[in-house]
């Protein structure tokens, strides 16, 4: 992987030795960071580095900080082959997700390994707490980072997921009404002096696709959505393996979308006399809906996923509730389904975990005939919050975008 000669990176003249060199640093971190530890005799053929090229690419990163040893290869014939990783401490990051009950949030290194996690409860209801986001943001990374025995001033970066999307053109955060603390305009440069850290703003569900795409269950796929039913009702939408937006921010915003038996959301994305949006797919597949639909069946449960619990294991009322389910999901997912016709359709959140395989088989049942298109559909499989893992995978790779660039050192 040595650079081609007449390539050019930022900083330098294009095929320069300067140049040539951040660019073969670069890609030897590219390939230390894919695949854990390597020797100098592998990285050089990963890269097509000489063997004592590989040598000085390895002493120079590691006296830069961003290398280290880290034991050797033994149980071979000849000498023990040293081994080299990316030094965890080269940077740090903070990830965060957002709901209407509060903030968690967690703090890794460059590789990705998570060092610390804290969670500020903070419900979108309390109207004390309507002004204090920056705050019960600091509070959340803040309890993270003091997890993992560091403090701001080791933070390169911070990537925030929450409901709705961050208007590319204003600053505001439109399709997340329940969130009053969240709709500053300015909230962004507000988080980023809190922090002292570059803050990215991301929908939520994006997040998730990104974690599905890079750990989970999409990663074979380039063109597939992800529809997330909890107390939010959302999707994201991959094509050509790039995440689509929209002109707003708001492209997979399906909660919204009129369906037979759903009131209409005549409210609009950003109201806030009926927060919720006030109809739409979210009325019928959403946390709250299936816990009404459950107890329409007999079945009297606190949460969707407890109604669901129960809905498995009761023949007849439960039967009814998951075909009733799987009915209103299906009808939503064959309007996504006939526009984008992606090859992959992943279900997601809390209805479609605790539904499981069950309301899994009944889905792809009634979607046909609904659409012509017939994707895979499969349940996450991720462990853990795929919002959290997804906002720190994007701020892992926003870090290496700078941390990488070893022209940097040479200015």
């Amino acid at each position: 992987m040595a650079a081609p000669p007449g390539s050019s990176t930022q900083g330098g003249t294009p095929g320069t030795p300067r140049v040539l060199r951040a660019m073969n640093d670069r890609a030897a971190l590219e390939l230390l960071a894919a695949h854990g530890p390597l020797t100098r005799t592998r990285l050089g053929e990963l890269t097509g580095l000489s063997k004592p090229t590989a040598s000085q690419l390895l002493t120079r990163l590691e006296s830069v900080g961003l290398v280290r040893t880290t034991g050797n290869v033994t149980g071979r014939p000849g000498p023990n082959a040293q081994l080299y990783e990316i030094d965890p401490a080269a940077a740090h990051v903070a990830a965060l997700a957002v709901d209407q009950e509060g903030i968690t949030a967690a703090v890794a290194d460059i590789t990705g390994q998570v060092a610390g996690e804290h969670r500020v409860t903070a419900p979108a209801t309390d109207e004390s707490l309507t002004n204090r986001t920056g705050e019960l943001v600091a509070e959340a990374v803040d309890g993270a980072l003091a997890a993992a025995g560091l403090g701001r001033d080791d933070l390169h970066s911070t990537v925030i997921g929450t409901p709705g999307a961050l208007d590319p053109r204003t600053g505001t955060l439109r399709y997340a009404p329940h969130l009053p603390g969240w709709q500053s305009r300015t909230l962004r440069d507000e988080l980023a002096e809190v922090l002292h850290t570059p803050i990215v703003i991301e929908n939520d569900v994006n997040l998730a696709a990104i974690a599905e795409q890079h750990h989970g269950t999409a990663q074979d796929f380039d063109d597939f959505a992800l529809v997330w039913a909890d107390e939010g009702v959302g999707a994201a939408i991959v094509l050509g393996g790039t995440l689509l937006r929209g002109a707003t921010g708001g492209a997979g915003e399906i909660g919204y979308m009129p369906l037979p038996g759903a009131p209409l959301a005549r409210g609009g994305p950003d109201a806030t006399a009926r927060p919720d949006g006030g109809g739409g797919f979210q009325k019928l597949v959403g946390s709250p809906a299936v816990v009404e639909l459950a107890r329409d069946h007999g079945i009297d449960a606190p949460t969707a996923t407890k109604a669901l619990a129960a809905a498995l294991r009761t023949p007849g009322p439960g039967d009814e509730v998951l075909t009733e389910l799987a009915r209103r999901l299906a009808t939503g997912l064959a309007s996504v389904v006939a526009v984008v016709d992606p090859e992959l359709v992943v279900l997601s959140g809390e209805v479609a975990q605790a539904g499981g395989e069950r309301l899994r088989q009944l889905v792809e049942a009634e979607m046909t005939g609904l659409a012509l298109p017939r994707p895979q559909l499969r349940i996450s499989e991720l462990e853990g919050d795929p919002i959290l893992i997804g906002a720190l995978r994007t701020a892992v790779a926003d870090a290496r975008q700078t941390v990488f660039d070893t022209a940097r050192f040479d200015a």
